[in-house]
């Protein structure tokens, strides 16, 4: 085991190269996004929105200046590359802004590999050369916050290593300590986007800016990573790597390696094998809510690996939502209502637990109808398929203040602790909408609400485990 050492500093030329990854001179990064994203407001307040070129040009604009800003900005765009998009922009401009989003997810500059070495050798006391038999010096992937290799253990294990970025903790701490900071970048963000409904900026920034103050320690991932290995170790058809926690620290995290299909090349496999995956992911994120109170909100697609038998792999568990045993009742006894087509107990239920103000609420059957339409896999006709047309009009349904609800959309009250399982919700419909996933879904959640016997074979395969489990 490697002894703790007291914590390096980086040689001064090094944390000079990767600077521009960071940007903490002056005011923190953060704040000159938001500089900027006010300065252009006003230059466009008398202009017109004047089509795919000038969405194009503020898409990208908002791209790079969040990638630029390596702070929590960057993290609340990566999030909104999975929500917003869909919901804040027009259809004809969507595909636009959830392009340049993205970007925020997998774009990230690379790390020289000296400052990767320098990083480890600080965080663990020892240099790669030293811990490893092997350490391959070309990054695996580059993610928001940190860096990813590969290395082989003295004893022949093949591990992963993220390495964070020096000065990402320090530009997202010096962000979160602006209190205003987030508020204010989305409230802008908002104003600056045609079509967006109304959102409760602050109760949508405060839950944002507790889960990517946790992100930034990886000893914390590391911890949720470990609850949902120790949950899930021997599972059918989930997989979750391993920690080494002699080898992780605040800015290293050591786990083992994993090969399988990135999602681009999943969604192209044959329809049998992607509805399994689909029903793998789906049965993972229920049974995390339902067994563990855990639920792991950041599911785009760089978050799997998908495997020839049907199994799929789950990575990054730094973005995770703990809820209380009320929470989940609150959640979970929605959703019953809506499948149960019940408007009144829905209405009533939505007043008690904070979704609807009283004062002005809509009617009990737009309130339902609202709910159904971001629920149709379950209500309609089963098996049901996610397609890319339901995706749409899912969150045009659910989001859109021009669409058919935006009435309702108006009466809403979300509470801000339920943010990032609204963010699940979506990621997880827009990742089995790639991949065209078909499914009884209903029948499936029939067998955790209601004891129903399974309906296929990863039913019973799930329902051995999980009985051996408890």
């Amino acid at each position: 085991m490697v002894k703790p050492t007291k914590p390096q500093r980086l040689p001064g030329g090094r944390v000079t190269r990767v600077a521009p990854l960071v940007g903490l001179a002056g005011r923190t990064a953060g704040e000159m996004v938001v500089a900027s994203l006010r300065n252009r407001r006003r230059g466009q307040r008398d202009n017109q929105w004047d089509g795919v070129e000038f969405h194009t040009r503020n898409a990208e604009r908002y791209a790079e200046r969040l990638g630029r800003s390596r702070g929590v900005l960057m993290k609340a765009g990566q999030i909104l590359s999975v929500v917003m998009p869909e919901s804040a922009v027009s259809s004809e401009y969507r595909g636009i802004y959830q392009a340049a989003f993205a970007k925020l997810q997998d774009d990230a500059p690379p790390m020289p590999v000296e400052i990767a070495i320098d990083t480890i050798t600080a965080e663990l006391g020892r240099s790669p050369a030293e811990l490893f038999a092997e350490f391959d010096e070309h990054p695996l992937a580059a993610a928001s916050i940190g860096q990813v290799y590969t290395a082989r253990m003295p004893d022949g294990r093949r591990v992963v290593i993220k390495v964070q970025y020096p000065g990402v903790e320090e530009a997202i701490r010096a962000d979160l300590k602006n209190t205003e900071l987030l508020s204010t970048f989305l409230q802008l963000l908002f104003t600056m986007m045609p079509d967006v409904t109304s959102v409760d900026v602050r109760a949508m920034a405060h839950e944002i800016s507790e889960r990517i103050g946790e992100e930034i320690d990886y000893r914390i991932e590391a911890t949720n990573q470990r609850e949902f290995a120790d949950a899930f170790r021997g599972h059918p058809f989930v997989h979750i790597p391993e920690v080494l926690p002699e080898l992780t620290t605040r800015r290293v995290l050591t786990m083992e390696f994993v090969d399988g299909l990135r999602y681009a090349k999943a969604v192209t496999a044959e329809q049998e094998l992607r509805d399994r995956w689909g029903e793998a992911i789906y049965r993972f994120t229920a049974a995390s809510m339902r067994s563990l109170r855990l639920v792991n909100t950041d599911p785009h697609p760089g978050n799997y690996l998908f495997h020839p038998d049907g199994s799929v792999t789950f990575l990054d568990f730094g973005c995770v939502k703990r809820f209380t045993e009320e929470q989940a009742r609150v959640l979970i006894g929605l959703l019953q209502r809506v499948v149960d087509q019940d408007a009144e107990g829905l209405y009533q239920w939505s007043i008690e637990s904070g979704f609807l103000n009283p004062v002005d609420p809509p009617t009990p059957a737009d309130l339902l109808g609202w709910w159904s339409a971001s629920y149709q896999y379950l209500l309609a006709p089963q098996p049901f398929t996610f397609t890319p047309e339901y995706l749409t009009a899912t969150m045009r349904n659910r989001l859109s203040s021009t669409g058919p609800y935006n009435q309702v959309l108006r009466k809403l009250s979300s509470p801000g602790e339920y943010t990032m399982a609204s963010r699940m919700d979506i990621g997880v419909t827009a990742v089995l909408t790639g991949l065209r996933a078909t499914g009884d879904w209903n029948a499936i959640r029939n067998e955790w609400y209601h004891d129903e016997p399974p309906t296929t074979e990863y039913g019973e395969l799930e329902a051995a485990f999980w009985a051996r489990w408890r």
